[in-house]
């Protein structure tokens, strides 16, 4: 009797077979879900003829998205820890759906911005920072990988949506495609969330294989937090650039939203390979070291973006952009993973990428701002580049930390 009970909580916990099915359709979840957080940058353009306004104005519905996701990511993360990932995760997609529904019925540029923001931008955070902290609970082995690839579910949306959209947005305009999208959210994520209703099994019970020990670090859990805050923030700042106005800047050179749209496809399939690959790395050499790697590898690719602007050029270098950047956010979750307590995991990753979000919603503005005073985006490029050096220095300091007290543990 008692080897078959382990046998069924083998079956279900850590490291099981339901564990990677789960991480399938996680993966497949977020997949649907990420485009909350690409379609607005496809529609930036059209938004902004339709509205009449100028590039810092048509970038808010974007800025409204990534701080509606940086604050459902925390409070979401928080309600995970409570309650699983279920109950808020059918929340969640309902108000992404919806969000996308009365976009679409906007008359003007506030009207899209409030829709982006409270409900698109929160509704998509529930398959970012809470699934990924979901989905740590489950790995022990390979939680590098698992975590990265669920993480990698928003770039595989980034590769895939803004690759059908401006097909869609050509012969209906981009309010039909919003409309679409919605009901797509609707009818395949709830039925995908019902499927997660399984709690997340705790380290050390019954069928659950002991946990990876908490590694140590000569910093406190709150002095770590917000190390890992600054961090975040300043590469999501300079990550920021690229992603959300390679569209418009292809507009500018003449090369039209296609190949604007195809670069950014390009540059988030080449980021669930870096993501993976990242993954990998980390269960290896450590989360720290892998995410030093990544972040200087961004900052110089991000300096290629200046000198090269020829088509040929700007694909080649949005690949490089996207190899070099995939794995570094999801470093930041295995990083609260290897150094806090797993009880606290829902909260503190989304709390860490908050403010990676952050990031992405202040640099996408103020890139469009940088525009506006300057007239070209080579200053925003600079822009990037400085963040990303406040970046490095804040995970020198980190690796700086472990190594430190690892060594005086040996």
């Amino acid at each position: 009797m008692t080897t078959v009970r382990g046998n069924a909580a083998d079956s279900a916990g850590i490291d099981s077979f339901y564990a990677w099915t789960r991480l399938g359709i996680s993966l497949l979840l977020a997949t649907i879900g990420g485009v909350g957080t690409w379609a607005v940058v496809v529609v930036l353009p059209a938004v902004q003829a339709e509205f009449g306004v100028d590039r810092a104005a048509a970038s808010m519905p974007y800025t409204a998205t990534m701080v509606g996701f940086a604050a459902g990511n925390a409070l979401i993360g928080r309600a995970i820890d409570r309650f699983g990932y279920w109950i808020p995760a059918l929340a969640a997609s309902l108000a992404l759906g919806a969000g996308f529904l009365l976009a679409s019925r906007a008359n003007s540029i506030l009207g899209v911005t409030l829709a982006q923001g409270l409900l698109i931008g929160v509704g998509c955070s529930a398959i970012f920072g809470p699934l990924i902290a979901d989905v740590s609970h489950w790995f022990n082995r390979r939680r590098g990988v698992a975590v990265t690839v669920a993480a990698s579910g928003n770039y595989v949306a980034g590769a895939i949506w803004p690759t059908v959209m401006p097909y869609m947005m050509q012969g209906h305009g981009w309010r039909f495609t919003y409309a679409t999208i919605g009901v797509i959210c609707l009818v395949t994520m709830v039925p995908l969330v019902l499927l997660l209703r399984r709690r997340a099994p705790h380290e050390g019970t019954s069928g659950a294989p002991r946990g990876r020990p908490v590694q140590p670090i000569s910093l406190s859990p709150s002095q770590l937090q917000v190390l890992l805050v600054i961090a975040g923030f300043g590469c999501c700042m300079a990550m920021s650039m690229p992603q959300v106005h390679i569209v418009a800047y292809c507009m500018d050179l003449g090369y039209g939203v296609a190949h604007g749209a195809e670069m950014l496809s390009i540059m988030l399939a080449a980021g669930v390979i870096s993501r993976i690959g990242s993954g990998f790395l980390a269960d290896r050499i450590g989360a720290v070291k892998t995410l030093l790697i990544g972040s200087a590898l961004q900052c110089l690719s991000l300096l290629f973006y200046i000198p090269f602007d020829g088509l040929a050029s700007l694909y080649v270098v949005s690949l490089v952009f996207g190899l070099s950047q995939g794995g570094i956010v999801p470093c930041y979750a295995i990083i609260v993973r290897d150094y806090m307590p797993a009880k606290e995991a829902g909260q503190r990753v989304g709390i860490v990428l908050m403010a990676t979000i952050f990031g992405m919603a202040v640099g996408g503005w103020m890139s469009g701002w940088i525009y506006d005073l300057t007239g070209s985006y080579a200053a925003a490029f600079l822009n990037g580049i400085g963040w990303n050096l406040v970046n490095l220095g804040a995970i020198a300091l980190l690796m700086w930390k472990a190594n430190r007290s690892a060594e005086a543990i040996a």
